[in-house]
């Protein structure tokens, strides 16, 4: 997920962040986690993150996609979401991941799309469906983020760039 030149941002949130002089692919990411697992962010606003993730890598000795690269896909696109609805002075941080798994799949890619359940003032939920290449349905999450005001120390860009 290094390099996500394609991914699409509402304008009024890539102005904000602009200018706070914050990358949006960069913090909007999963980090080394999501570029070892080929994550991909295509889309990203509060009201929908879409991402995908190839099975090739991320599978258990049956050969089949792990639960748990589906749960990074999860809270990696739920997380985004919560952190667009939060802004730039809130950092969101997972509190409770489910998932349910309906389906093995032994390759090709894996697309999941997030769309919040609740957005509040303190937490967000995001409801996170996997699907195969053939748009059957891997796995179904849920995610809830507590959403609280950045501090230093964070590692939050804003205060980088603030210095």
């Amino acid at each position: 997920m290094g390099e996500q030149n394609n991914v699409t941002f509402p304008q009024g949130v890539i102005d904000e962040y602009a200018a706070l002089g914050v990358d949006l692919p960069a913090l909007f990411s999963a980090g080394h986690l999501g570029t070892r697992m080929g994550v991909e962010i295509l889309e990203a606003s509060a009201d929908r993150v879409v991402g995908t993730m190839p099975v090739e890598g991320n599978t258990q000795p049956y050969g089949l996609l792990h639960g748990g690269a589906s749960a990074v896909l999860a809270e990696t696109l739920g997380s985004v979401g919560s952190m667009l609805h939060g802004g730039s002075s809130k950092i969101a941080v997972g509190v409770d991941l489910n998932c349910t798994h309906h389906r093995g799949v032994r390759s090709g890619l894996v697309t999941g799309v997030a769309t919040p359940v609740h957005r509040g003032r303190s937490t967000a939920t995001y409801e996170i469906v996997i699907s195969d290449e053939q748009e059957r349905r891997v796995c179904t999450a849920r995610l809830t983020c507590l959403l609280r005001d950045v501090r230093p120390g964070d590692g939050a860009p804003v205060g980088a760039a603030a210095g």
